[in-house]
């Protein structure tokens, strides 16, 4: 491991801790329709994707080559403490949207704080806007479509397919492939979303010298990367685990499998061709069209407009903190200082209002406490 100095290491820690809440914010991409059909025991559910998660790590480092030289120009003399004013204001959304139970997007949330920080730090000129556009903004657009799409196709052909079985007779089949195809999503996730964070890395170690421009992440900073997001996704979050499996839609074990099918194609093709996606949106997309794709299967549109409302938001939000954070943390020791202290007390303040209703594995699918569930059983009524 390179000789690495206290401010580039406090970089990397705040960078690995974005890690884990991305693991946890986005363990529902995975898993949330594997366990709201009954797959897979939610514990159980978790560590295979954690495990995957970690696996998916060292498949590629296309997306964190975007990261690091892409989104933001190498040689604009952008320093670490910007970069650690960027992944402040990420954490702090990925917190928020967790308590409130919205698979927001985590890689927007990064997005947005690495640019929010750097235009008020070095300039918007040391923002490739092409490649934010090329590579963030229009695959944001197009992937939950095609997602969606695909597994609105799936569905039906699923359920054309065995129109003359019974469908009891082949739960069991379809709860198999969602086992197979949850596995896939997870390798997909750790080959998209902790090549973020491993970008967001050798983009701190080339602002601070460490590396040259245009290098490649170093072994350790692949194993950190996927070993923090899997510790996060071991976690759960419960949260947005129930509410993308009952919030959006009810999902049947074949609606699961094609909703997760789909959601891997797109993910797995976007990885190797650099976009940084998010998978969230992905997997949003994807349950949507299954709940469109069977007969008689609707979908939650207030709860999805929450969401839709949550992805508009995340960017600038994230953007904004950032920014705010960015003008402490270039003052010099003790704006970073600050900056550390502000981000800790929300994480804090977050935390314990978590825990006057705690979500986790013996209640996840406890459908009552789902908002946009409970309203629609109390109209049906």
């Amino acid at each position: 491991m390179e000789h690495i100095p206290l401010l580039i290491g406090i970089v990397v820690v705040t960078a690995l801790v974005f890690d884990f809440t991305n693991g946890f914010h986005d363990t529902a991409n995975a898993m949330a329709t594997t366990i709201s059909t009954g797959a897979m025991k939610p514990k159980a559910a978790v560590a295979m994707s954690a495990v995957l998660n970690l696996a998916g790590a060292f498949l590629s480092v296309e997306v964190a080559k975007t990261i690091s030289g892409g989104i933001i120009d190498e040689a604009s003399g952008i320093r670490p403490e910007v970069i650690f004013a960027g992944l402040v204001g990420a954490i702090i959304w990925n917190l928020v949207t967790w308590l409130k139970g919205l698979p927001s997007s985590s890689s927007h949330a990064l997005f947005g704080g690495l640019i929010g920080a750097t235009i008020v730090s070095v300039g918007p000129d040391a923002v490739n806007g092409s490649a934010v556009a090329m590579k963030v903004l229009i695959p944001a657009v197009a992937a939950p479509i095609v997602a969606g799409l695909a597994s609105m196709a799936a569905t039906r052909l699923t359920y054309r397919i065995a129109r003359n079985t019974d469908e009891a007779a082949t739960t069991k089949g379809y709860r198999a492939g969602q086992i197979g195809s949850a596995a896939l999503v997870s390798l997909a996730h750790g080959t998209n979303d902790a090549q973020k964070t491993m970008g967001v890395i050798t983009l701190a170690l080339i602002a601070g010298g460490v590396l040259a421009p245009g290098a490649n992440p170093p072994t350790w900073v692949i194993v950190s990367a996927g070993v923090a997001i899997a510790l996060g996704t071991y976690l759960g979050g419960w949260r947005i685990i129930r509410t993308m499996g009952k919030g959006l839609t009810d999902i049947r074990p074949a609606q699961g499998f094609s909703a997760q099918t789909g959601a891997a194609a797109v993910i797995l093709s976007a990885s190797n061709l650099g976009f940084a996606l998010s998978t969230t949106q992905v997997c949003s997309g994807s349950v949507m069209g299954s709940g469109l794709g069977r007969k008689g299967g609707t979908v939650r549109w207030s709860t999805a407009g929450r969401m839709a409302i949550a992805w508009l938001l995340t960017l600038p939000a994230a953007g904004l903190v950032a920014a705010a954070a960015a003008l402490l943390a270039v003052q010099g020791t003790w704006g970073v200082a600050v900056v550390a202290v502000i981000g800790i007390a929300a994480a804090t303040a977050i935390r314990i209002a978590s825990r006057r209703k705690p979500v986790d594995h013996s209640n996840v699918n406890d459908i009552e406490h789902v908002p946009a569930v409970k309203t629609a059983m109390t109209t049906a009524a």
